[in-house]
């Protein structure tokens, strides 16, 4: 599916930039990959950016683009490439598959991008064996396991972008129903990033109240166990509002992926919501689920068994169990 082809590199002449470290190697320049490049390309958070997709033309002109808004950001090499461009990147994220279609699943995507990932990945692990890879594509946690599966890389160094923009989405309507800034909301979504996520209210906090507590002084509140089902409503089905108006989503998940990615190249151990292959967690083995993990250069560090309510706990196993029915069913 994805041919490598002679590394194309896209800079004015006499002015090639020099480096050796925060190389992102980004597979797929469809919406995703090419607005997770624009929007890496703005932070200034890597020096080289190499974009790899089946259609060389198409990844060139991507390049050629960013390349001319080059004066307005910091310096940062970008280029495009076949899979050669995966050595020596720190990071490798995945965005390429099969689109998702207005009214259908997340989940309902999975043989299709299992099938477009064994070709994906060999290539990949056939150039660096030492880069984290972040998985992105659809239905995300199905394919890091696969990711996994594949690549026999150490589930430390594989892992998939999870419930980050889930969980972004529920800080932000906590925060327009608080009225207070999103990035004092601390709230997760946990699970399948998909139709069997839940929030960890249990742990939700505003300035530093439980959100329970800091609802009781909220103006108009009155009932919040309702208001809380809708703000939850409103997480699970925004991706397919927007697909349905626009056709796909995209620039909220490349900011996530800065984020992400951010962390991994500066070091940082950051707490994120990311796909991670669970084992001994309330009885829970061998799914990748979106669970907080400690996020650094090596990729995951750990990630954190957090207590959950009763109600929590059963949602959570019903989550598992969803994905590794779905992963019996499907050739690996």
């Amino acid at each position: 599916m994805f041919v490598a082809d002679n590394e194309t590199k896209i800079t004015f002449k006499g002015c090639k930039m020099k480096t050796s470290s925060n190389k992102v190697a980004i597979i797929g320049a469809g919406n995703v990959g090419c607005t997770f490049a624009y929007s890496l390309m703005i932070s200034g958070i890597a020096r080289e950016i190499v974009l790899i997709d089946s259609n060389q033309e198409k990844a060139r002109g991507e390049c050629m683009d960013l390349n001319h808004g080059a004066s307005f950001v910091p310096p940062t090499e970008v280029y495009s490439a076949g899979f050669e461009g995966c050595k020596d990147a720190n990071v490798v994220v995945i965005t390429a598959g099969v689109k998702q279609k207005p009214g259908e699943s997340r989940l309902d995507l999975v043989q299709n991008n299992v099938e477009a990932f064994k070709s994906i990945v060999p290539e990949i692990v056939k150039h660096t064996k030492d880069a984290v890879l972040l998985v992105v594509t659809n239905p995300v946690d199905i394919l890091t396991y696969a990711t996994l599966k594949i690549s026999g890389l150490s589930s430390h160094q594989v892992f998939g972008s999870g419930t980050v923009l889930d969980s972004s989405r529920l800080r932000y309507l906590i925060s327009e129903h608080s009225d207070v800034d999103p990035r004092n909301v601390h709230a997760y979504i946990i699970g399948e990033h998909g139709d069997t996520e839940l929030p960890v209210w249990s742990k939700a906090y505003t300035g530093g109240m439980l959100l329970t507590e800091y609802c009781e002084i909220c103006e108009g509140s009155s009932d919040h166990e309702k208001t809380l089902r809708k703000i939850f409503k409103e997480v699970k089905t925004a991706a397919y509002e927007i697909i349905n108006t626009k056709g796909a989503t995209y620039y909220a998940v490349g900011l996530a992926l800065v984020r992400i990615v951010g962390a991994i190249l500066r070091d940082e151990n950051s707490v994120l919501p990311v796909s991670v292959l669970i084992n001994d967690y309330y009885g829970i083995y061998d799914v990748c689920l979106s669970i907080p993990s400690v996020v650094n250069a090596k990729g995951i560090r750990r990630f954190l068994k957090i207590k959950l309510s009763d109600t929590e706990v059963k949602q959570f196993k019903h989550s598992a169990e969803t994905l590794k029915n779905i992963i019996e069913k499907i050739d690996l």
